[in-house]
């Protein structure tokens, strides 16, 4: 868990800009317009009131989905730009699919900055539809929003350097002045309340592959992050209500599990706290809950620092720590069932019976099986300190 990070945010907050320019575009084309970004990711709408515009036919499930959970699904987006959307600069018309639960048409109007497209907003299209005078317009009006979202894209791009600086200074005079400079760049929101989320391993070395950050409740900026020897973790700094309550934190994470699939399978949260000077002890938290919900599913798939007991320590660990030479043989590949025994039998704080149920052996064969412990690893299970080394090395061993 090295911090050799590569971030990315979108913190500049144009949202008030955005909705006033949805809203023109409504009020211009007739009809309700919709703006995402170029991952499909909702950044506004507006809801025209006019004829029924709003009528069932209106909420087709694509923009159903699109505005409750603020993104499409990946078939959705393939479909759409199947009809040449992000070459284009000029409004695309795409037709109803009802079998793709598209009941009405759709006009696009790509969103460009520098001939780059950056978004996308969407209407539902009608007969006769804008004119190409009102369409015209409206494609100008989508070059302001380009614009915005131009200027958000290098705002991110500038606090990216300096959170990279943050979470990868060697020395203190070196994090010092990257904090300074992170906390310039965030303004009046740095010495706030906040917390690190780690999604492991993330299945892209790219964060543009995660979830934009404005779809994210709290956060302001995602990193990629080595994990390993060949893959790769997410974090995510979430801004919080306070440092008590994690649950934006908690919702980030959801989302970003939910958006890699299998291949993300745990996310860990750092306690909340305020201000950045510990933004790298936030990280190895973060890191560390992810870790240790791979370690023990039971803990995940999102585990907070406060909730992994014994890993919060264990973490902090170099790998070889776990590789007592007490326990070298009992951790070999021919002893498993003796060391998930053992483990159990600490787990349960010794206690025979709660062990032998938890397993699904008799006591008699619960006894053996802690006796062939006791030899192989010379340790004496009637010892607390023989039990808390057998205790950290079997957890320790789980992390990898």
């Amino acid at each position: 868990m090295r911090d050799n990070t590569g971030v990315t945010s979108e913190y500049a907050d144009h949202r008030g800009d955005y909705q006033e320019l949805v809203d023109e575009l409504s009020e211009l084309l007739g009809a309700p317009a919709t703006l995402e970004n170029r991952d499909f990711e909702l950044i506004a709408f507006g809801a025209y009131d006019s004829e029924g515009d709003l009528d069932s036919s209106a909420l087709d499930p694509v923009r159903t989905r699109s505005i409750v959970t603020r993104r499409s699904t990946a078939a959705v987006r393939t479909w759409f730009e199947s009809f040449g959307i992000t070459r284009a600069t000029a409004p695309v018309r795409i037709p109803p699919t009802p079998e793709a639960g598209v009941y009405r048409g759709r006009i696009c109007l790509p969103v460009r900055h520098r001939g780059v497209v950056l978004g996308y907003v969407w209407l539902l299209d009608t007969d006769p539809g804008p004119s190409p005078a009102r369409l015209t317009a409206a494609m100008e009006v989508a070059g302001r929003i380009g614009a915005l979202l131009a200027d958000e894209a290098q705002h991110g791009a500038d606090l990216t350097r300096e959170l990279r600086a943050v979470l990868t200074a060697e020395r203190d005079w070196q994090h010092d002045m990257a904090v300074a400079e992170l906390r310039t760049a965030l303004g009046a929101r740095a010495d706030g309340p906040h917390t690190v989320v780690c999604v492991a391993p993330w299945p892209s070395a790219d964060p543009d592959d995660a979830p934009s950050v404005r779809t994210l409740p709290g956060a302001t900026a995602r990193c990629t992050v080595p994990w390993g020897t060949a893959a790769q973790s997410l974090a995510v700094l979430v801004r919080l209500r306070s440092t008590e309550n994690l649950a934006p934190a908690a919702s980030a994470a959801a989302r970003l599990l939910e958006r890699a699939g299998d291949a993300a399978p745990a996310a860990g949260i750092a306690a909340g706290r305020s201000g950045l000077t510990a933004l790298g002890t936030a990280w190895h938290e973060a890191a560390a809950s992810a870790h240790a919900a791979l370690a023990e599913p039971r803990l995940g798939p999102v585990a907070e620092w406060a909730s992994i007991g014994p890993y919060r320590l264990l973490t902090w660990l170099p790998p070889e720590a776990a590789h007592d030479p007490a326990v070298t043989a009992l951790l070999s590949p021919a002893h498993r069932d003796l060391a998930r025994t053992a483990e159990t039998y600490l787990d349960c704080a010794g206690q025979a019976a709660r062990t032998a149920a938890e397993l699904g052996i008799h006591r008699q064969t619960l006894y053996y099986r802690l006796s062939r412990v006791e030899q192989l690893t010379g340790l004496d299970l009637d010892e607390g300190e023989d039990r808390l080394l057998l205790h950290m090395a079997l957890k320790g061993r789980r992390l990898g």
